[in-house]
């Protein structure tokens, strides 16, 4: 876990939102499906003047790390080294058939099998590969409860660890390097950023995922849902929710 420090002087820079890697991939290969947009989602409004252009010709608006993927992507692709089908499979498994379904479904059951939620508390690895839902990137896994006073929010400090079994692919500004290191500084500053205020008596708790270990936020069962099933429950949990980054409103 990363304490939460002073937010440090000076402007804050932006963060990336609303992204998915695959997305960036299927640009790359000319298939992108929002081409309409005028420039990527800046968490600054007042900045977004100075956003760069959505352009197909050099992808300047990609960070480094995405835009390398991309292009040892095109390499392989163009040496006959890689299908580029099987990749298209491999994206829409888990963002269609794992992420975050898996994850919403884990939550969903936290919320109305106490004997579960107690489970995850204990053993978050051994409860959800209990569930079937294990294998690449879930090995290890720890379940961090959010409460009135306490909210989690993980991110991975050092590149982009990521439970893919229950989540699926990483969203771009996961990985971006102002997220990585403002979620650490000034957590409380980046939450306001996706739209989450939170009282100034809670406390939030920042845990980084490593190789070693990845984290699932239980977010806070809304209200308005007593008496809802597992399966009611579940398409109200999102993926940011389970990041920490965003928080699951009350239902009427």
């Amino acid at each position: 876990m990363v304490g939460a420090g002073a937010p440090p002087a000076g402007r804050r820079r932006p963060v990336l939102h609303r992204a998915s890697r695959a997305g960036a991939q299927r640009h790359a290969r000319g298939r992108c499906v929002h081409c309409q947009a005028a420039r990527p989602v800046i968490l600054f409004p007042e900045r977004e003047d100075q956003a760069m252009p959505h352009d197909h010709d050099d992808h300047s608006h990609l960070d480094e790390e995405t835009a390398r993927v991309m292009a040892l992507e095109k390499l392989l692709i163009d040496k006959g080294l890689v299908d580029p089908a099987a990749l298209d499979r491999i994206l829409e498994t888990y963002e269609t058939e794992i992420g975050p379904r898996n994850g919403a479904q884990v939550v969903a059951r936290a919320w109305t099998d106490p004997a579960f939620a107690q489970a995850l508390r204990d053993d978050a690895t051994a409860a959800i590969h209990g569930m079937g839902f294990g294998g690449r990137q879930g090995e290890h896994l720890t379940a961090v409860f959010n409460a009135p006073e306490t909210h989690n929010m993980v991110v991975c400090t050092l590149c982009s660890c990521y439970p893919w079994s229950v989540l699926g692919l990483p969203p771009v500004w996961y990985k971006s390097t102002p997220y990585r290191s403002r979620a650490v500084s000034e957590p409380r500053a980046v939450l306001e950023e996706f739209g989450v205020t939170l009282p100034g008596t809670t406390a939030i708790r920042v845990w980084d995922s490593t190789a070693e270990m990845r984290y699932l936020v239980i977010p806070m069962r809304p209200a308005g849902t007593d008496g809802w099933s597992a399966e009611a429950l579940a398409p109200l949990v999102t993926r940011d929710a389970m990041i920490g980054t965003a928080l699951i409103g009350a239902q009427r």
